[in-house]
């Protein structure tokens, strides 16, 4: 098939959903505002740190809920990340495997994640990098929001964004939750949780236990042929107790603790290996809220531990610490002015290369957020971080929303946002050039830090039904990116040029009636590198179309999901650039409260036995098929 042809094929997919939501709009009129205003004032935090109605943001954000996570049912944030806009996955097999998550086409260590405010960044990692590895969805999962683009500067995020994870919290009386779950490679999942509160305390403790056989993930693994099995336990808990009426203390531990078996490791190359990582974390936080002054004083620690095993021994290991004080505030002037300020000072350590590193680094930031009358809203910000070794470096966010009423069609919502961001080189990659595997080029390269830039602007349209459709451009850069040398395997070098992503981002959210609803998105992602070739394993289309039933006073939930990935590459060492195949995967996920305290629930995984790959070597398993129980008590 020709790229024409291929391209074509994409844009007849959207054609056929603008058609198909356009059908629903002569519909929209005289409906319940109430429906519109909710979809408004949702409350949206990873902006700024603050509780912001999503009418006032001018950037990218999406969210997914509880009951979309649970109803979905994937096994890894990762796949749950991946049913949103901009958000492409590639990942080394089956669930535990290496997994990257490009959020407009940059790298994964160029997003962070946060847990309950806690930056769960691998600090033993080479690039200080999120492990989408072992990030499972667990039954404390409340909330996720999504910040696309360098616009995070409040965290001194990168170009990808800020994912930003928040559990639940204890409420009424004791109450106790327990599913059990089952499903094809010998797959097994048990959860448990706890909780309870009152206005003075509470609590939310749960453990998540999972399993799986696996299979073999390496088509080349021709040597053993085993299953690459898969094993992880995280454990949870999160204290809350409001010692005054404005003032909440709480503390959130997690840990977790997993071991993935993969193919192709050692010297010489084995397919008998195993991943085993333990993190553990813990943050204590106050806010305080005084009058128009709130404020939120936290400190965190991280700790990971990696052990790679070939053959049954120790092959390498890894250890990381990640510690962080962090102190937010906002001033409320008035109904049109509020200001949000802040400071956050970060020590890193890491055995890489087998020394011992450390670094610091702090930031401090404010942002102006104003509004002029019911449509217009603005901020501006700005971080300012002074790194150990790589000294000073500003950050900048501005961004605008506007909200034009169009009668009983409903509201348009304008938005645009422009931001900078910098990575510093990270330990590992400053040691390994500085350590002995290194040769030239690499090891005499003076590594610099990466800057980036990017604007995103869209339209969102929001009916009185309560439905919605936007689409947006975003176009950012990336100058001095670091990679490692694929060709000479000399260590790390740094692009003299500039690394580019910009493209199309569609996504709805449309009710056809009290029963059915059409959601989705569609992303056009041209990237290159300084070049001129295409980034690898960044699909130039990729996207979701989705069909949600509710039915039986919503005790029944069926959604059938497409998602689909077209036109990307892959590179193999020794050969070249590859293209991969495109694929269209359909999922299909069933819930159905049985009684008020138990929910059963099943989905089908690829349902069509799709044959793909998304790195070159490396299957997904193909169709699968899960069941499970839910109960409350």
């Amino acid at each position: 098939m020709s790229l024409l042809t291929r391209k074509l094929s994409v844009f007849s997919v959207f054609t056929a959903c603008a058609a198909l939501l356009a059908a629903v709009l002569p519909g929209t009129a005289n409906a319940d505002q109430a429906k519109q205003d909710a979809v408004l004032d949702e409350i949206i935090v990873v902006a700024s740190k603050i509780e912001i109605p999503r009418r006032q943001l001018g950037a990218a954000v999406s969210t997914i809920d509880a009951e979309e996570i649970e109803l979905r049912g994937y096994f890894s944030i990762a796949d749950v990340l991946r049913t949103q806009p901009g958000i492409a996955v590639s990942s080394n097999g089956g669930i535990g495997t290496t997994t990257s998550v490009r959020v407009r086409g940059e790298e994964a260590f160029r997003t962070q994640v946060f847990i309950d405010g806690i930056k769960a960044s691998d600090p033993s990692a080479p690039q200080v990098s999120p492990n989408f590895d072992n990030l499972l969805t667990t039954s404390d999962m409340q909330r996720i929001e999504v910040l696309r683009g360098p616009q995070g500067f409040i965290y001194g995020a990168d170009a990808g964004g800020v994912v930003s994870i928040t559990t639940r919290r204890g409420d009424g009386p004791l109450t106790g939750r327990f599913a059990a779950e089952g499903g094809e490679f010998g797959t097994r999942r048990l959860e448990g949780a706890l909780s309870g509160g009152n206005d003075s305390a509470d609590f939310f403790l749960s453990v998540t236990d999972l399993d799986t056989d696996g299979f073999n993930t390496r088509p080349s693994d021709v040597t053993l042929g085993d299953d690459d099995g898969y094993d992880n336990t995280v454990l949870h808990g999160k204290f809350g107790w409001q010692a005054t009426d404005n003032l909440r203390l709480q503390l959130v531990a997690r840990s977790s603790d997993g071991e993935t078996e993969f193919d192709g490791c050692g010297f010489p190359t084995t397919s008998d290996c195993l991943d085993a990582s333990e993190e553990t974390a813990l943050r204590l936080s106050a806010e305080l809220v005084a009058g128009a002054f709130s404020h939120e004083l936290s400190v965190s620690r991280l700790e990971t531990d990696r052990e790679n095993l070939a053959n049954g021994t120790f092959a390498f290991g890894s250890e990381g610490e990640l510690q962080r004080i962090e102190y937010t505030g906002s001033f409320v002037l008035n109904d049109a002015t509020t200001f949000v300020f802040g400071v956050d000072h970060q020590e890193e350590e890491t055995d890489a290369s087998g020394s011992d590193l450390d670094r610091d680094q702090t930031g401090i930031y404010a942002e102006y957020q104003g509004s002029f009358g019911d449509s217009w809203f603005v901020s501006a910000g700005a971080r300012y971080d002074d790194n150990d070794d790589f000294g000073s470096f500003t950050s900048i966010r501005l961004s605008a929303a506007y909200l034009a009423d169009i009668g009983d069609a409903g509201v348009l919502r304008y938005r645009a946002s422009v931001g900078t961001g910098f990575r510093a080189p990270s330990l590992f990659e400053v040691a390994y050039n500085a350590g002995p595997f290194a040769f030239p080029p690499a090891a005499g390269t003076t590594l610099e830090e990466e800057q980036t830039e990017g604007y995103d602007i869209g339209v969102d349209w929001i009916a009185e039904t309560g439905a919605r459709i936007g689409i947006g451009w975003f176009d950012q850069e990336v100058d001095n990116a670091i990679l490692f040398d694929l060709v000479g395997f000399s260590g790390y070098l740094q692009d003299t040029g500039t690394s580019s992503s910009h493209g199309i981002e569609l996504d709805w959210d449309v009710p056809i009636d009290d029963n059915w609803s059409l959601i989705g998105n569609a992303t056009w992602n041209d990237t290159e590198t300084p070049e001129g070739e295409q980034r690898i394993r960044r699909p130039e289309f990729f996207g979701n179309i989705g069909v949600l039933y509710r039915g039986f006073d919503e005790r029944l939930r069926v959604l059938g999901n497409v998602r689909s990935a077209q036109d990307s590459v892959d590179e193999i060492f020794g050969v070249g650039r590859v293209d991969l195949d495109n694929y269209a995967v359909f999922d299909l996920s069933v819930s159905y409260d049985v009684r008020d305290y138990l929910t059963a629930y099943a989905r089908v995984v690829n349902a069509f036995d799709e044959d793909y790959q998304e790195v070159v070597d490396f299957d997904n398993g193909g169709s699968a098929a899960y069941a499970g129980i839910r109960l409350t008590f």
